[in-house]
């Protein structure tokens, strides 16, 4: 599995780095210093998005909220413009992937997982499923068809990014484990909204959008610990990660890897320092004085 092959335990969350920006800046530094044992890549979706209306950020005392919208070239434009590019990091890549049914996510997968650059790939299961009226990764059945549909497309590793807004994310986990996934990943944004302070309207363009960073640290221990309960597979936690003390407590309570997401917008090194941070902790757990 990808995920016992890594060189570390610390991975970037989808849409938290842009590592094509990150090298225009850094230039080739970034190859012998990259700060993720594996990088995973914005979401990729059929067609072109542009994304929602701006603004599209709205900062909180203890993180933010986006209403970003996965703006992206489409697979056409990542598989001609953006996979050779990324190709060049020094790690495995995982495409994250959005349709929103089984035969949208399988005109994904298929050609994805074609490439030779490509490890593994992410199936970002937040998205509406017309048939429940839930997010497709709300719905442990709808998740369960999702997996079943594109699991014969291909023996790479197939992750499912829960969504923390359904009544089960361990029940979901399940489903897609019974279906054939080989790890999940969470936690995703929790739904928020902001208001204009002055006229009571929704801030966001999008009107609604994703809470992360330290305010979902709690909800994502919690649901990962669920998961973890509930399924065999390799679990990627994710939530409110901003040093190596909460790196340790997601995989204390069942993670197999962390990814760090809002930290980064931070602090674009976070990762580096994060694993530097676990490392050490890791070393005085060990250490004769510990035991």
């Amino acid at each position: 599995m990808l995920i016992d092959d890594l060189r570390g335990r610390i991975i970037n969350a989808s849409g938290t780095y842009d590592a094509l920006a990150a090298r225009r800046v850094f230039g080739d530094a970034l190859l012998t210093a990259f700060p993720f044992a594996a990088f995973v890549t914005k979401t990729v979706t059929g067609q072109r998005r542009e994304g929602n209306p701006a603004p599209r950020l709205w900062e909180l005392g203890a993180g933010m909220i986006n209403s970003i919208g996965l703006p992206n070239k489409g697979l056409d434009g990542f598989l001609a413009e953006d996979l050779p590019a990324l190709a060049e990091l020094p790690v495995p890549l995982i495409v994250n992937v959005m349709g929103s049914t089984p035969d949208e996510f399988a005109a994904l997968v298929e050609p994805v997982a074609a490439r030779a650059e490509v490890a593994g790939l992410e199936l970002n299961v937040s998205c509406p499923n017309v048939k429940t009226g839930l997010d497709i990764g709300a719905d442990p059945e709808s998740a369960a068809q999702l997996m079943r549909a594109v699991r014969p497309l291909t023996g790479k590793p197939l992750i499912v990014k829960l969504t923390p807004n359904c009544a089960s994310p361990a029940a979901v986990a399940a489903a897609v484990q019974d279906a054939g996934a080989d790890a999940v990943s969470l936690i995703n944004t929790l739904r928020g909204m902001a208001l204009h302070p002055r006229t009571g309207e929704p801030w966001l363009g999008g009107r609604s959008g994703g809470v992360s960073g330290p305010a979902v640290r709690a909800v994502a221990l919690a649901q990962v610990a669920a998961v973890r309960a509930a399924v065999d597979i390799p679990i990627v936690g994710m939530g409110g990660v901003q040093s190596g003390r909460h790196a340790r407590d997601l995989l204390d309570a069942g993670a197999d890897l962390v990814a760090v997401g809002t930290e980064s917008f931070r602090d674009p090194t976070a990762g580096t320092r994060i694993t530097g941070e676990l490392g050490r902790l890791r070393a005085d757990q060990t250490s004769p004085a510990a035991l």
